[in-house]
């Protein structure tokens, strides 16, 4: 049989994903294929301000439908919520914790308080969504745009570019990067809710390709899968993209997934959060959009 061919950005994390992927296929019969991306090449740019969807996919989704490559390891939040014709996410795997983190410089930690930022604080990043949430927590923060891989952001808040940076534990966890110069401050769910489909791999296959379809399967996690696509259903009925203030965390409990959802206004000002619960995923993100867009969320966006 021929190697597997793995198509994957070039960032650390990106190649740690598809290391990651490609030792649990056998690192003997596959190889990795780093492939650029728009999100990549356009680094002056928030992503609020780039036009379309698929900034960090779109490429090797082409790859792949090309025959270039045979297996794409996506971050899931980087995919967008429409099935691209000819392709078919084969499986997600188990998810990392989900969660977002402040990273603070010592020198700039309020210590012995609920949220550790001294007022006007600057914090860097690009998501409209961290960003809303930050400003709603804290609202004297100053927010700058960030952008740049995992290992560039904290560098740049060590320069002392920043107060404080908010990033993914899963990333950091994955690299494992080394915390110990800063505070890290763990964003609680109950203020602070991740992107959808935050901390999980998809791994996507040409659809005709069933032999490596097959094979892939075997990598994924249900539980996962389930909690993200609960997350995703409720992202689609806002139309997808990084263009939306919004979060979505769902959680398997027995038959059904718990699912909690956020918009917010740009400003943080006006933040609306509910929550739903269904066995059915699809339903429950669905379910919980609508509940929302009857309480206004539509014009927060």
């Amino acid at each position: 049989m021929n190697k597997i061919r793995i198509g994957t950005r070039g960032s650390e994390l990106a190649l740690w994903q598809a290391r990651h992927v490609a030792a649990l296929l056998g690192a003997e019969r596959t190889e990795i294929v780093i492939i650029k991306t728009q999100g990549d090449r356009v680094q002056n740019v928030s992503f609020d301000k780039m036009e379309g969807k698929g900034f960090f996919t779109r490429e090797i989704e082409e790859a792949l439908l090309g025959g270039r490559i045979d297996l794409a390891v996506h971050s899931m939040k980087d995919l967008p919520t429409e099935n691209t014709p000819g392709l078919a996410v084969a499986a997600i795997t188990r998810r990392e914790d989900p969660s977002d983190v402040l990273l603070v410089r010592s020198d700039r930690c309020v210590r012995g308080t609920a949220f550790p930022l001294r007022e006007g604080a600057v914090v860097g990043t690009s998501s409209l969504r961290r960003a809303a949430q930050i400003r709603a927590a804290h609202p004297s923060a100053e927010l700058k745009a960030l952008r740049g891989n995992v290992p560039t952001r904290v560098k740049r808040l060590a320069e002392g570019k920043f107060d404080a940076v908010i990033l993914a534990r899963a990333g950091l966890a994955r690299l494992g990067i080394d915390l110990g110069p800063f505070v890290d401050f763990t964003l609680p769910f109950s203020y602070f809710l991740p992107a959808p489909a935050q901390g999980a791999l998809a791994l996507q296959v040409r659809a005709e390709d069933v032999a490596l379809c097959e094979i892939v399967k075997a990598l994924g996690h249900d539980e996962t899968a389930r909690a993200v696509g609960a997350e995703r259903a409720f992202l689609r009925e806002f139309g997808g993209g990084c263009h939306i203030p919004l979060g979505a965390l769902g959680i398997v409990q027995g038959p059904r997934v718990h699912l909690s959802g956020v918009i917010a206004s740009s400003d943080g000002r006006s933040i609306l959060r509910r929550f739903t619960a269904d066995p059915d995923p699809e339903r429950a993100g669905a379910d919980l959009a609508h509940i929302m867009k009857e309480e206004g969320a539509g014009a927060l966006i």
